[in-house]
Formats: C-alpha cells, sequence, structure tokens
C-alpha cells in the first residue's frame, strides 16, 4: 500500500445534476497512510463538447471549450498522516448547454482534484462527471403552434409500360411533444393505380448532425408502427399513435457542434413513397391555453361568420333576425381540430381508440391491415449515460427532475437523468416512464 490510500471528489447533498448558473459546491478528501510533501492541491471544473470521425471514439477531431476553472484548495507544504477535507465551490456559466452523448460526439461536465508534488515524485488525481440540463420550454419555440403538415404525389411505373400515381398526404396533431406524450399520426393515401399498394409505416426518427469538416450524421429510427396496403383505385385514411420515449430534447442551446432534429416519416413500402413531418421533443409541454390564445380568425374568415356567432355583438348590429332563423352565411366556421391535453402523460394509447390497434380508418372500401408493430430500437437513444430527461413537464414548471421512486422501468434503455438522491446515475428511475415495449401488451 502506497502513501495515499484515496483521494476522492463528493458533492454537496450527492447532487449530480444541475442547471446553467447554478453553483456546484463540494469536498475533497484525501486519506493517507504516509506524509507526503505537495506543492499543491487544485481542483477544477470545466466543460467541452468532443467530435470524432470515428464511432464510440475519444480522440477528438474538433472540440468546443464551455469553461474551465482552477482553484488552489491547499498550498505547498507537508500532508500530515490521515485524513484532509478540502472544500470547493464553482459557478456554472449560464450559457452551457445540456450534457449529451452520442455516436461521434459528447458534452461532458467534469470536476478534477490533483495533487502536486516534488520532482520525479508521484502526482495523484481524480475526477467525478456532473450533468447540465437545460430545460426546453416547447412554448417558446417559433412556429410550433398547429399540425406539421405534407404532402406528395408520386408516379411510378410497373410492368414495364404501366403507369401509376400515389397522393400521399399525412400530418401529426402537434410540431412539439414531451416524453409520455402520444403523436396522433393521420395519413390519407389515394392509389390512383390499377396495382395495390405495399404496406403503410410510420416512424419516430432522430437525427443528429455533427458539425465537423465534413458534417457526420446519425440516423436513427426510434419507434416504427406499421398498417396495410391500398387496393387499386381506393382512398384510404389511416391513422396511428406513436408513444413518445424517454429522449434527448431538441435543441442544444450554447453548444454549436452538435445539432438534433426529429420527425415523423410516413411511407409506403411499394412503390417508394414518403414523406417526413418534422417536430420538436422538449422537457415543458405545450399549453394548450396559450395555443387557443394564438389562433386568431384571420380578417379575410372573419366575414364568413355569423355575428350571431360571437360572444359579445356589437351594441350597433342591425341583426334583429330570431336565433330560429338566423341569417344566411356564405361558409360555416370550421369545426376545430380536437388536441391532446398538455398536462397529460399518457402510457398507452386511449381507450376510444380501438381502431388504432388495426392500423387505420376506411374511407372506401376494405382496408386489409397488419396488427400494429411498435417497437423501440434498442441502438436509438443518444443521451449522457445516467441521465433522466423530464418527461411532460408543466408550462412554467423548470425544476430539475424528480428523484422520487419509479416502479416501472424505462424503454429498454438507461434512464437518462439521475435523480438528486445521490443513487447510482445509471439506477435512476423515470418519474413518467413510456411503457416498455418489450414486454407490454401496446397496443391492445
Amino acid at each position: 500500500m502506497g502513501k495515499l490510500e484515496a483521494i476522492e471528489v463528493e458533492f454537496n447533498e450527492n447532487k449530480v445534476v444541475y442547471a446553467p448558473g447554478e453553483s456546484i459546491s463540494g469536498k475533497v478528501t484525501v486519506k493517507l497512510n504516509q506524509p507526503i510533501q505537495c506543492k499543491a492541491i487544485k481542483v477544477s471544473c470545466n466543460g467541452f463538447c468532443g467530435i470524432t470521425s470515428k464511432i464510440n471514439d475519444t480522440a477528438w477531431t474538433t472540440e468546443e471549450q464551455y469553461f474551465n476553472n482552477t482553484i488552489s484548495v491547499a498550498d505547498k507544504g507537508t500532508l500530515k498522516q490521515g485524513d484532509h477535507q478540502f472544500p470547493f465551490k464553482f459557478l456554472i456559466p449560464a450559457s452551457s448547454p445540456t450534457s449529451f452523448e452520442g455516436s461521434y460526439g459528447k458534452i461532458i461536465y467534469r470536476v478534477r482534484a490533483f495533487i502536486e508534488t516534488p520532482r520525479f515524485a508521484k502526482d495523484y488525481s481524480t475526477e467525478k462527471p456532473f450533468y447540465l440540463l437545460s430545460l426546453l420550454n416547447l412554448n417558446e419555440l417559433p412556429d410550433i403552434w398547429g399540425p406539421s403538415t405534407s404532402e406528395v404525389t408520386q408516379q411510378f411505373t410497373y410492368m414495364l409500360l404501366k403507369t401509376g400515381t400515389i397522393v400521399l398526404k399525412a400530418e401529426t396533431d402537434m410540431k412539439g411533444y414531451t416524453p409520455g406524450q402520444i403523436i396522433k399520426v393521420s395519413a390519407y393515401i389515394h392509389n390512383q393505380s390499377s396495382k395495390p399498394t405495399g404496406h403503410i409505416a410510420a416512424s419516430l426518427v432522430q437525427r443528429v448532425t455533427y458539425e465537423t469538416k465534413k458534417p457526420t450524421y446519425d440516423l436513427k429510427s426510434i419507434v416504427e408502427a406499421e398498417g396495410g396496403g391500398v387496393k387499386s383505385g381506393r382512398e384510404v385514411k389511416w391513422e396511428e399513435q406513436i408513444i413518445v420515449p424517454a429522449l434527448p430534447q431538441s435543441s442544444l442551446i450554447g453548444c454549436e457542434l452538435i445539432k438534433i432534429e426529429y420527425y415523423v416519416k410516413v411511407s409506403l413500402k411499394s412503390p417508394d413513397v414518403s414523406l417526413t413531418l418534422p417536430i420538436h421533443i422538449g422537457n415543458v409541454s405545450l399549453d394548450k391555453k396559450r395555443c387557443h390564445s394564438k389562433k386568431e380568425i384571420p380578417p379575410s374568415k372573419k366575414e364568413l361568420v355569423a355575428p350571431e356567432s360571437e360572444a359579445e355583438p356589437p351594441a350597433s348590429s342591425s341583426m334583429n333576425t330570431p336565433a330560429a332563423q338566423p341569417g344566411p352565411r356564405p361558409a360555416p366556421r370550421p369545426t376545430p381540430r380536437s388536441r391532446m391535453s398538455s398536462h397529460s402523460s399518457p402510457s398507452a394509447p386511449p381507450a376510444e381508440h380501438p381502431h388504432a390497434a388495426e392500423g387505420g380508418n376506411l374511407m372506401n372500401g376494405d382496408f386489409p391491415n397488419k396488427r400494429q408493430s411498435q417497437a423501440v430500437s434498442p441502438n436509438a437513444f443518444s443521451y449522457a449515460p445516467g441521465l433522466f430527461f423530464p418527461q411532460n413537464q408543466p408550462p412554467n414548471a423548470f425544476a430539475p427532475a424528480p428523484s422520487g421512486p419509479s416502479s416501472r422501468g424505462s424503454t429498454g434503455a438507461t434512464a437518462p437523468y439521475p435523480s438528486g438522491n445521490g443513487a447510482h446515475p445509471m439506477a435512476a428511475p423515470l418519474s413518467h416512464p413510456p411503457p416498455d415495449y418489450g414486454t407490454s401488451a401496446f397496443p391492445q
């Protein structure tokens, strides 16, 4: 046994998850079997992003530094035998991005302690990681209100001479979601050919871009759901529901090297027709009341609405027609599209939607769908190990992730953010985890 028995870094209250702008404090404990000479004992706190061109490599080709602060907690002298404790405290810059770990890059934060000894003597050091979480409030994103829609019309050739046309339209009920919420996907397929199509599928896709001289793209299908095909000459409306697993947020504000994007891909396998619906994944869910306040009737459409439909008609209105005989209206007010509550964290599709199990609704003729197959890719997650991404935070809730116990597991990957109770980061439970797709009976 050498002179040094142990050197450890401890955080106050065993806290490992912090927010940008917070202070991080703790102590360095040194246990000695024999006295040693030291030039100084220093503690540093740093954060950086590293990018590599090889998967799971730590030889960074590009780096981005966020902060690197060092303090001296002991001067030159002799450390006696026994236990010694040295407190430290650092301020985390408010511009620091959320922790992240992907296949080609990481955002890392750590506290390091080291004992500098005289020349030719052995130096001693240790380090301990911590994690940052900067909550993404979906309500603050531009152009977030309303559904995400797309449409494509494609011609194709089959049997060498025959041609056909497929019209594919799709939309999601919202543009922003939090883990645990349900993405409601609606697709309209018009098969204008004499050949039946292959099955239709919808998938939640994560795209991570690592900015180097030649950008690297990491594309992963997170969740997939599948329906049936469309017979020739038929028009079909297909509806599906996808539960959002625990995933990193869409934006790493403050990081210039890593970009995270999400979209729902709707596709037909034969012919090969597809479209994408961009969405955002955050930590604070959309406020339904705020969403409705953003929706105002355009002037051109206000003229189409009869005065009696307004809550408070103007005092000078000359409309005296009884309610039983309303005046003619050029067009009715469109019925608002129902939305999912922004304050719920459903763990399975609602019971009143049994058609989701069959993969779609029928518009014209039979739609022989396959049963839904919603599966999570085991390698679909990019996160900092041991981190927990809060699920469906209510608006105006900007507290770190709760640390209470949970009786359910995650979706097949380590829960991405640790609780603040000092438990091992890799064993931290989710507060409202989505169901385990590997064992649940979804969508029964």
